[in-house]
């Protein structure tokens, strides 16, 4: 979350619910305290006193509430995680949240004051290639914009021009559509990744031959400024700095982004490379 953020402060926020382990917890119900941290730009709002242009803080406690008994879980874990989301994707403004669930009726066979869960999850900034060189290559990238425009954990932001490009790695085949777009997505980047392979198994990508023809290809690019280098996903996508059909798109959507590792601009790295 971004350090120029505001905080709006919820404490002591208690609902009685129906979450638990054991079959008399969720049957019963007991009280559970609420404690959030709401990030956001509080700025318009105060310098205008306006209600409209800030989060209001009785709508996010009725819709707390309002949650928290309509739907249960055995895991605070679990309640917690779900409650973030719904907050994160029904309120426009808000950037990030630090929710705090706790339990002062935990069954504990001992003295206690309360367990909680605390979590903190925020929308996060990322750029995804799209690519396609098999039948309606077209068609096949305008699907996977939707199917990410359609999925309420995203927020597709812009999507680039299409372009036509050779194909890239040594594999005699037909030119590529490629394009990209930037979004804001809940997702971890794993979990990013996984929606992105549902997608191209919609489109019955076919995983045959190492950079071979495929109906649709998505890679994410950048998350926020992530690095890191597992087996199944490096950040930022690797090789990017040579590949004119990734450079191109996003000199278009975001000129000044700068590369983590390289320190240098999209318009930079693609001047560099023509």
């Amino acid at each position: 979350m971004a350090n120029d953020l505001d905080e709006i402060r919820i404490r002591g926020l208690r609902i009685f619910a129906h979450h638990g382990v054991f079959p008399e917890e969720t049957r019963l119900g007991q009280m559970f305290v609420v404690n959030a941290t709401l990030y956001t730009s509080t700025r318009k709002g105060g310098l205008a006193d306006a209600l409209e242009d800030t989060i209001s803080y009785a709508d996010v406690c009725l819709f707390l509430t309002d949650y928290l008994q309509k739907n249960t879980w055995k895991l605070l874990e679990a309640a917690v995680e779900h409650t973030c989301r719904a907050l994160l994707t029904r309120f426009p403004l808000l950037r990030g949240v630090e929710l705090e669930l706790e339990k002062p009726s935990a069954p504990i066979p001992l003295p206690f004051d309360s367990v909680s869960v605390c979590v903190k999850r925020s929308w996060h900034r990322c750029f995804v290639a799209l690519g396609s060189n098999i039948g309606d290559t077209k068609g096949y990238l305008d699907g996977a914009v939707e199917a990410l425009k359609a999925d309420p954990c995203i927020r597709l932001k812009r999507v680039s021009t299409y372009l036509v490009t050779a194909p890239y790695g040594g594999v005699e085949q037909d030119d590529f559509l490629n394009g990209a777009v930037e979004l804001e997505t809940l997702y971890a980047p794993e979990e990013l990744l996984d929606k992105l392979h549902t997608i191209e198994q919609a489109a019955k990508r076919e995983r045959l031959i190492h950079w071979g023809p495929r109906t649709l290809d998505l890679d994410i690019l950048f998350y926020d400024d992530l690095t890191q280098d597992d087996p199944d996903l490096t950040l930022p996508h690797p090789d990017m700095q040579n590949r004119d059909f990734v450079l191109r798109p996003m000199a278009e959507l975001a000129p000044h982004f700068v590369h983590p590792v390289f320190h240098k601009t999209m318009a930079q790295l693609l001047k560099e490379l023509q």
